[in-house]
């Protein structure tokens, strides 16, 4: 399968042979995790751009108490703060919820490439401003949305994300992360995260077995939890549509 960077980004961009093997050649594994561990801490130094090849990973901020808030999840073609360098210090926490194969990539290795490929740096772009779009989807969730539409929307979206790397399977994907991990996510108790999917799956709007979810009618899914992927902008076409 092509790598998840170079497959996300044609979302945005339509890549020549040489750009996507440029992406490829940076975007290498080159670190391997385990299921919660830390990539990088709050108040740490940052040296490297993340790149999620494999797994799923998140960022969140911890209070002194050890309450915890996930404020987006990575999946694989997602770069983890590709503006990084800027920082003098990390104000947030990066870390794994499964096992995580990541390619970690310099900044000169980034200035490089976008550089010499001016179209894949307004890719980067793209997707940078396309992780803003979602922050700003899961503010609404936070102060607006019911706990059914809270967690039906971020399914939607999960899917849509795993569907643009070629990570779903007709109406299913994979969904490995825990109860705890959605409470942390959409402010929900584990209680309250257990009695919103009993909801959902007596609607038969999903199933959950083991690590897999399944959506059988997305539209209704979409329909109940006020889902409008607009913010994804999968849907653009680009300009420039030179073929490799």
């Amino acid at each position: 399968m092509a790598n998840p960077l170079v497959r996300k980004l044609e979302n945005f961009i339509r890549l020549t042979s040489e750009e996507k093997q440029a992406l490829e050649k940076i975007a290498q594994p080159t670190r391997r995790l385990g299921p919660r561990e830390d990539v990088v801490r709050d108040g740490d130094w940052p040296r490297h751009v993340n790149v999620v090849l494999e797994g799923w990973a998140c960022r969140y901020k911890q209070l002194e108490d050890g309450r915890r808030q996930v404020i987006s999840i990575f999946l694989p073609g997602d770069l983890c703060d590709p503006h990084v360098f800027v920082l003098r210090k990390m104000d947030h926490s990066l870390g794994t919820l499964t096992s995580v194969v990541l390619a970690e990539i310099s900044e000169t290795a980034i200035r490089e490439l976008a550089q010499q490929f001016p179209r894949v740096a307004e890719a980067l772009w793209w997707e940078m401003l396309v992780t803003a779009a979602t922050q700003r989807e899961w503010t609404v969730s936070l102060g607006q949305r019911l706990a059914t539409e809270r967690l039906g929307h971020l399914f939607c979206e999960l899917f849509l994300r795993l569907r643009a790397v070629g990570l779903t399977n007709d109406t299913s994907c994979e969904f490995p992360i825990t109860q705890a991990d959605l409470g942390d996510a959409m402010g929900l108790s584990t209680v309250h995260i257990n009695r919103t999917l009993k909801e959902l799956r007596a609607a038969g709007l999903i199933r959950l077995r083991g690590r897999q979810l399944t959506i059988p009618d997305f539209s209704a899914l979409q329909a109940t939890s006020l889902f409008d992927p607009a913010y994804l902008h999968y849907e653009r076409n680009p300009l420039n549509t030179d073929e490799d």
